[in-house]
This record gives structure tokens, sequence and C-alpha cells, in this order.
């Protein structure tokens, strides 16, 4: 397992490496067995220029994922390798932590889990798909929050 992370913002100090210890873990509980990860904490003046210049969206967003993976066969068995980049606006987390009472450290992770089910093929474009990801995420997020302490973050 590959995983690199970097910050670039400076509205909050980041625990790096238990940020990569959390990763690490959710990465191992999906049966990733081959991963290739680079996670960017951005501030939203250049989360809004990626969603500006890739998405073609005014303004900043909370997560952004690119997938550098080969396209895969069409098999029943999931993805087992994961090769990308996942953006996270820390700005944005502190927003949303405000927003629905939560810890910024928890939309933080949040995003991480986000990025990686976007990276094993989850969908957020319909209701129905939108549904079941959150609800993995959702899952995937209270098992982590299980073991690791995010307010160490």
């Amino acid at each position: 397992m590959n995983v690199t992370i970097a910050s670039r913002q400076h509205v909050r100090k980041i625990n790096r490496p238990l940020l990569k210890q959390i990763t690490t873990a959710l990465l191992a509980d999906l049966k990733i067995e081959k991963a290739d990860l680079g996670i960017h904490l951005v501030a939203a003046p250049e989360m809004a220029r990626l969603n500006e210049t890739f998405l073609r969206h005014a303004g900043p967003t909370d997560v952004i994922t690119f997938d550098y993976s080969n396209p895969r066969p069409q098999t029943p068995d999931p993805r087992r390798q994961l090769h990308g980049e996942i953006f996270v606006c820390v700005d944005e987390a502190v927003l949303q932590a405000r927003k629905f009472g939560t810890s910024w450290q928890s939309e933080v992770v949040r995003y991480i889990v986000h990025g990686v089910l976007h990276l094993l093929d989850f969908d957020d474009a319909s209701a129905n798909a939108r549904r079941k990801m959150k609800r993995e995420e959702d899952c995937r997020l209270r098992a982590i929050a299980c073991r690791f302490p995010l307010s160490k973050l």
C-alpha cells in the first residue's frame, strides 16, 4: 500500500501519520490488495480552482477524486487495486461540521471514505445510488470512529 498524505492548507493542523493509519485501515477493511493513493488536504481557493478546472463547477466543494486506474474488465469481482488522488477541502470540512454538529476531523475522514468509495466505482449521480453510497460511507465512518481517536487528527 502506498498512501501519501499532503497538506497544503493552513486552516487546521493535521496529524498526517494518524490520517495515514486511518486510510490504510480503511483500505484493508475494504480488502484492497494494492493501492497507490495520494490524499491532498487543501484550502477553499485551491479546491475552487480544481472544481472549476476539472468539473466546471463554480466555487469550492468538499472532495474531488481522480481515478487513474486502467479500465477494469466487466466482472462481478470488486476492484482490488486503487490508483488515484483524493483532494479534501479542510475549509469545507469545518463549515459542514458546524452545519451538521460533527467535528471537522470526522468530516475530513468522511471525505476520504467518500473518495475511496468513488475509486471503488460507487456513484452518487442518482438518488438511489447516492443513498447506497451514503449508507456505505456512514458504516465505514462509524467503524473508523470506533477504532481511531478522530479528535487527535
